[in-house]
Formats: structure tokens, sequence, C-alpha cells
């Protein structure tokens, strides 16, 4: 644990800094963005193309997994990495939030929660210590601990009661953590996820006990659920005042390109988001000049290229006029083409951030890029 994160450099004129997370799969260095691969892929793209465009870790999650292919295949195949064939660092969601958000199929116990299946209504039940040794058997590289993600908005009763449970459910997980070994000869790590709703008091005294966890890293939960940014800035700000500099910082669920530059300036190290992928099947395209719907007319007759400025096949070698065509016409080549440019944008986004860091030129370049991104609009 001790050698899991090396914080490189923080910027001389924010809270944004660089360094690197070392597991036994690969290093990974940050600011760092996680495609989502929910069900062991990450839609619409293959591994062979995250590796050409440099994605350094995937997200899968417990809940979906869980349910299908199911632990029984991911135990024969000797976890995840091997059943997708991806040997770079995986993270595994606990599968709370999708647990949660199936409403009237759920019920919330004191040791976890009861829940039928949205694929077929089999009843299940996920406890803090179950969520820890299904993800053993899933075999990722970094785990996080089963939470409850109060709604926006919920009141304070609610919410305090709610982050007590998660802060219950945390111990828990974290115990049954350290009582339990890998099953497979890669090491693995958990995350803990602070709670507390929109209410500061109740964030700042969740932070202060996870911190006494000690848990390998430290994650940002119950934000990105509409709520407006200026408070989701707000509460990231404090949050990163409280939580160790030694120890890396995820921002779970968190969003747009302002979104990702912004929290890297108040001090953010992973991120993760459909947003790239979900966008891009439905043809819209995040490039270094704004966000473009391939969908219309103006792109009909047009030879720019996607994005010479994105380092990705699709994005410097299918004009924005073939790309219409194929969204048009429904061919899933489009949606292949724009997957693949998204995500290269996302993670052009996060390394150019890292290396403006490095250089002490970060916020300078934010504001340009942001301007720029923005008159585009």
């Amino acid at each position: 644990m001790d050698n899991f994160f090396y914080l490189e450099k923080t910027s001389k004129n924010s809270k944004a800094r660089v360094g690197k997370i070392f597991t036994s799969r690969g290093v990974i260095e940050t600011p760092v963005f996680m495609p989502v691969g929910t069900n062991g892929t990450v839609k619409a793209i293959e591994q062979r193309e995250l590796l050409e465009i440099g994605a350094q870790i995937i997200l899968g999650n417990t809940y979906h997994l869980y349910l299908r292919p199911g632990t029984d295949v991911l135990n024969h195949f000797g976890g995840l990495h091997k059943f997708i064939n991806w040997n770079r660092p995986i993270l595994t969601d606990s599968g709370g939030y999708q647990v949660f958000s199936l409403n009237d199929i759920r019920k919330i116990e004191k040791d976890g929660v009861i829940f039928r299946s949205h694929i077929d209504g089999s009843r299940h039940k996920f406890t803090p210590e179950s969520v820890v040794n299904i993800q053993r058997i899933i075999g990722s590289d970094i785990m996080m601990v089963l939470d409850e993600c109060a709604p926006y908005p919920a009141d304070y009763s609610y919410t305090k009661n709610s982050s007590d449970l998660s802060y219950y459910w945390a111990e828990l997980s974290r115990r049954e953590f350290l009582q339990t070994k890998e099953i497979y000869e890669y090491k693995q790590f958990q995350f803990g996820i602070a709670q507390g709703g929109m209410f500061k008091d109740l964030r700042i005294d969740y932070l202060n006990k996870m911190i006494d966890l000690d848990f390998e890293g430290n994650a940002i939960g119950g934000l990105s659920v509409g709520e407006p940014n200026e408070l989701m800035y707000k509460i990231v700000n404090y949050s990163t005042d409280i939580l160790p500099n030694n120890k890396p910082r995820y921002l779970m669920g968190v969003g747009t390109p302002e979104n990702i530059l912004e929290c890297i300036e108040l001090g953010i190290d992973m991120f993760d988001c459909v947003m790239p992928t979900r966008n891009a099947r439905n043809g819209q395209l995040f490039t270094t000049y704004g966000k473009i719907n391939i969908r219309n007319k103006q792109y009909k007759f047009s030879n720019e290229l996607i994005d010479e400025n994105i380092n990705s096949y699709a994005s410097r070698n299918f004009t924005l006029g073939y790309l219409r065509h194929l969204f048009i016409s429904e061919e899933i080549l489009g949606l292949q083409l724009a997957t693949i440019h998204n995500l290269a944008f996302y993670l052009w986004l996060v390394n150019e951030a890292r290396n403006q860091i490095i250089n002490d030129n970060f916020e300078n370049w934010k504001k340009n890029f942001l301007n720029n991104y923005k008159k585009s609009n």
C-alpha cells in the first residue's frame, strides 16, 4: 500500500496535480479518464482499439457482472481480465448505484440490500462482505465499497440516515477486504466512497471518518446526480482540502469535458463517465473545437476530418461527411468510429492536462481551451 500512489507534482497556482498509481498490471498516470465497460465491454469499441488510443484502465460493474455472465463463469476463466483479454488495470464499481436505481424492486436492510434482477426478476442480496468477495472473483485491481447514493434532491434527515448506513457498510467492507485474500496472483486495492449528499457537515463528517479506515484510495460519490455544477465544484473543493495528498482521489461518474477540467483544478485524479460512449452512439462528437451533432445537414458535404488534433485512426482518417452518411444510413461502423473518437478525445484531454500541469501552465491552458470550446457550442 505504501507504494500504491506517488504524487509527482502539484500546480503552483491551484490544487491540480499529477501522479502515478502502481498496480500489478501496470502504472496509471494521473489525471486519468477511465472508459466504462459495464458488462466487460466498452460499448462499440474493442480492446485492441482501447489500447491504441491509450486507455490505461477501464471499469466493470459488480452488479451487472454478478448477474451476467455470473461469478461461476468468471471464476472458470480466471477472472475478468482473462475473460475479456484485457491485461491492463480494471476498476469495479460495487453495483450499489445500479441496485438503488431499481427503486420498486429492492429493499434496504442494515446488513445489505435485497433486490430483484432486471433481467429475469430473480431475487438476490448484496451485503458489504459479499460485494467484496464477488470482486475477489472478478479480480479487479481496484474495488469499490458498497454504498447508497442518495437521490437529488433529498432532505437532511434522509441523507443523514443514508450516509450513516453507507459508512457502516464501509466499515464492514474494509474489514472483509483485510480479512480475505486475492484469488488470483494479482494484488487488489480498495477505495472508500464519501457520501453525505449536498450537506457540508455530513460530507465533512464522512470524509474524516473514511480517512480513518485507511483505504488505498478515496472516492467522492453522490455527485453528478442532477445538482448544479457550481454546487458540485463547491463540494469537490472542500472535499479535496480534507482528503490526504498521498492517496488517489476519484470523482465518480463525472462528466463533461468542462467538469473534468474544473475538477482537475480542484485536485481530482480519476474520472469515469458513460458520456463519451453514450453520446457517440447518439451522434454527438466531442472535439477540440467543440461539440457537434453529426446528423446535422451542414456536415453532408464536409471534407473536414473528424478531428486531426486527436491521435486516433478514426479521428484523422475519416471525414465528417462520411461519418454523417454512416449515421444517416444506420451503419454500425458509424457508432464505432464515433466511439473511438470520443474516447480518444477524453483521453487526450486528461493527458494534455497532465502535460500542462507538469509545465506549470495548466490554469492558462484550461482557460483558453474552455473559452474556445464553449464558443463553438
